[in-house]
């Protein structure tokens, strides 16, 4: 027989007494990050890493920590460098669709922008008003009279020249003509028409003469307007520049440091000079959906703005989407058509992060389109562009501002999967990303983690303002962590879980009237959430208490065993029993799984069965062909199977049936199996104990219950406290096999059986049945050929000659 698990070897206790505290309320707190020497390494060596390319991946399942790691890293590390300057952008006077960046150190983008804010309210205000000064008018006023003076002068000398040739000029609203006199008076059109014609020859040739000299009046009436204009509009722009040099020229010197500014503020000047027939007029509020004010053009889009920051910025984008991580352009209705300007730009997470840290979650930026490419072609350029995001069949009129360049550290966190799959397919991510910090799930199980345990409890009382926690309820805490784990020797370190225990725990203290959270109050956490989650396990129960579900849990059957499988209904993972059935005849077609030929099974299950196979031809087949047909059944089992856990059980059941020796069926069964027999470590144990325990419980335990596991998972027990009691009472039974064979007699009460030196089997061992078995069913297969070859032969002699076989002769 192989022997029993103790007690004692079933779950891993904490003792509360070798912790030197009463409650967690005494312990320090402190920063230490649980567990995760590797991963913190890589992390800071990246963050430390100022080469390109070096930044980093975080991969790990959820709950491990990563996030508040990498807070905890990044807010340490970033409160110790230098604030990243302010980012502004500014119309371009030179090419208007290029809005033009300009870097400022922190605090000064929100001060230029109060500061051209205020210039552009003040020269709204002053430039129509300097138009409106009796100097202005009285400038204006000499201008006007003196192009006047020198325009009626011509046309004076015009008229004295006309009269000279019996021609007048006459003005009219649309300039002037040029009318005949005699004795000083207009000749009427009808009078001229009745003139002698030498007169009229005369008249006309005075007339060509008179137009010469009347076009080039014309001439010099056009320059002088001209020259008019020019002369107002030099005036205007005196005025103008007289206005605005005093603001600007200030505005310079508080920029003096800053020749990007100066340099700008010159364009500033001079296009308000240039555009100042705009300004003249006191402005109007503008009504929606109409063109912008023309003092817009001078006004600042403060685009990055640090001034409260303290330190390198640190970025959690939660929805990385393309425009999210690059900018974008915003457009506004105006006259019915979209348009935009440099003050809509606004900023991505890459520009609030430039300078310092962003962090993303990995599969967010995949499933947003376009923004995986848009991150990698930022990080390998060292620019971020704005760019329009693409929409299909819609074209507008966008901008395309200068990109600011970019320094920062991305931390991308996702699943182990993610992190493989873009290393083996995306060149550019190899690139990027160079360094893996890998978080693991689980930590060895010592004293001083243990301990470590203890501390972590304290800082998450602190953080979340909850009861302190008792030496007990540490100890149960420290439990459960192993449970998590499924190692007796590991802790799980996937925090968010034990955090939720201990969230859970202080509630069923204070419900309690509690102020210290107590090993009782761990259990109840534990015990209530069991049962706000297994409804789905306890009617999976009751069909088997009704029969509807075919399960014993007692007496024998041959070819019959329980098998233990996992489910997982949401967050909650339990184990119950399977039937396990097999069937012997005779034939040549092996062993067939049922569950295969239907399709319900997986490819890890059908490499176990056709394993079993190999078992088989290995232990009986030595000596001659293993000549069999088999069938292999999870009755009453209607989802696909996965894994191979279940190997030993088949194996079992089709030694079982060929030896006609039954089975216990109050002991169920998990493992694996090689080739060689040996019994390979599972999944699960934890739970497919339990799930099969409560099924005994429920139908009576009789005190020949048990399970049979691999050894190799002794380890992995962390049981049920009620499991426990039950094996120390003797009312289940818990048998830890290394090999086939050792399972054997535990479950069909004869011994398994060894070959001698002969190669022979003891008479009586299961084995020595297995093999006469097969060599009966052997016989009988080559038995049966032979009759059918006589019985054809004698059936032919019977016709008559020259007949074909099969073929009645008609009369």
């Amino acid at each position: 027989m192989p022997r029993e698990l103790a007690p004692e070897q079933l779950r891993r206790t904490c003792d509360p007494q070798r912790f030197s505290f009463e409650t967690t309320a005494e312990l320090p707190l402190t920063p230490e990050i649980i567990g995760q020497p590797r991963a913190t390494r890589a992390i800071e060596f990246g963050l430390e890493m100022e080469r390109p390319g070096y930044n980093i991946f975080v991969l790990g399942p959820g709950g491990t920590g990563r996030a508040t790691v990498i807070q905890r890293f990044l807010m340490e590390r970033a409160a110790r460098e230098p604030t990243p300057d302010d980012w502004v952008y500014v119309h371009n006077f030179r090419q208007p669709r290029s809005p033009r960046a300009i870097r400022l150190p922190p605090g000064m983008g929100a001060r230029f922008r109060d500061d051209m804010a205020a210039l552009v309210a003040e020269l709204r205000r002053t430039i129509p008003r300097a138009f409106e000064t009796d100097t202005y008018r009285e400038a204006r006023r000499q201008i006007e009279q003196r192009f006047q003076a020198a325009q009626e002068e011509l046309l004076r000398q015009l008229d004295m020249q006309a009269r000279e040739r019996s021609f007048a000029i006459v003005r009219a609203p649309s300039g002037f003509a040029i009318v005949p006199l005699k004795d000083g008076k207009p000749i009427p059109q009808e009078v001229f028409q009745a003139l002698p014609e030498e007169e009229q020859k005369a008249y006309a040739a005075r007339y060509s003469e008179l137009e010469g000299l009347a076009q080039q009046t014309i001439r010099r009436l056009q320059e002088q307007e001209r020259e008019a204009r020019e002369a107002l509009r030099k005036l205007d722009q005196e005025v103008a520049a007289f206005t605005v040099g005093h603001a600007v020229e200030e505005l310079k010197a508080r920029y003096a440091d800053y020749p990007e500014v100066g340099e700008y503020l010159e364009e500033v000047r001079a296009d308000i000079v240039t555009r100042v027939e705009e300004f003249k007029s006191e402005e109007t509020p503008t009504p929606p959906g109409a063109a912008p004010s023309p003092f817009q053009r001078y006004l600042v889009n403060l685009f990055v703005d640090n001034s409260a920051q303290k330190g390198a910025p640190v970025v959690l984008e939660s929805n990385p989407t393309y425009p999210n991580l690059v900018g974008r352009m915003e457009y506004e209705m105006r006259m019915g058509v979209p348009v935009t300007d440099f003050t809509l730009l606004r900023p991505g997470a890459l520009h609030r992060a430039n300078g310092g840290y962003l962090v993303l979650q990995a599969r967010d930026v995949l499933l947003s389109p376009l923004a995986w490419q848009a991150l990698k072609r930022a990080l390998s350029e060292g620019f971020v562009r704005i760019e329009d995001y693409p929409v299909p069949l819609v074209s507008v009129v966008g901008l395309d501002p200068e990109p600011i360049p970019l320094d920062v550290k991305v931390i991308l966190m996702g699943s182990p999967f993610l992190y493989y799959y873009l290393y083996a397919y995306d060149e550019d991510f190899r690139e990027l990303f160079k360094v893996k910090a890998d978080f693991s799930t689980e930590m060895d199980r010592t004293p001083e983690n243990e301990h470590l345990y203890a501390l972590f409890i304290r800082a998450r009382c602190e953080e979340e303002c909850m009861r302190p926690f008792d030496r007990t309820a540490v100890a149960r805490v420290v439990e459960y962590g192993s449970r998590l784990a499924e190692d007796q020797d590991r802790l799980s370190i996937r925090f968010g879980e034990v955090t939720d225990l201990l969230r859970e725990a202080d509630y069923w203290a204070g419900k309690a009237g509690r102020e210290v959270v107590t090993g009782e109050d761990v259990e109840r956490a534990i015990a209530e959430r069991t049962f706000r989650a297994n409804r789905v396990e306890e009617e999976v129960r009751r069909t088997i208490r009704e029969g509807t579900l075919m399960i014993e849990t007692d007496g024998t059957v041959v070819g019959q065993v329980n098998g233990l499988s996992v489910y997982a209904a949401g967050d909650h993972v339990f184990g119950r029993p399977t039937r396990i059935t097999a069937r012997i005849y005779v034939g040549r077609s092996g062993v067939v799984d049922i569950q295969r030929e239907v399709k319900l099974s997986g490819p890890t299950h059908g490499k176990g069965v056709l394993t079993l196979a190999g078992y088989l031809g290995g232990q009986y087949a030595t000596g001659q062909p293993l000549t069999l047909s088999a069938s292999l059944s999870f009755e009453q089992t209607y989802d696909e199977v996965h894994g191979d856990s279940a190997s030993l059980a088949e194996l079992y059941a089709l030694l079982s049936a060929l030896a006609e020796v039954p089975i216990r069926q109050g002991i169920a069964v998990t493992g694996s199996v090689d080739q060689w027999g040996r019994v390979q470590p599972v999944g699960g144990v934890i739970h497919k104990i339990e799930g099969f325990f409560r099924v005994c419980k429920e139908q009576g335990l009789t005190g020949d219950q048990g399970v049979i596991i691999p050894e190799a998972n002794v380890r992995n027990l962390m049981l049920d406290p009620e499991v426990v009691q039950a094996v120390a009472e003797g009312k289940f039974h818990i048998y830890p096999v290394r090999t086939v064979d050792e399972g054997v007699e535990v479950l069909m009460g004869i011994p398994a059986g060894e070959r001698d030196e002969r190669g022979q089997f003891p008479e009586g061992t299961l084995h020595a049945r297995v093999l006469a078995r097969l060599r009966e069913l052997a016989e009988r297969l080559e038995k049966g050929p032979a009759r059918e070859e006589k019985r054809e032969e004698k059936k032919n002699s019977e016709e008559p000659p020259g007949q074909p076989a099969g073929v009645i002769k008609k009369e």
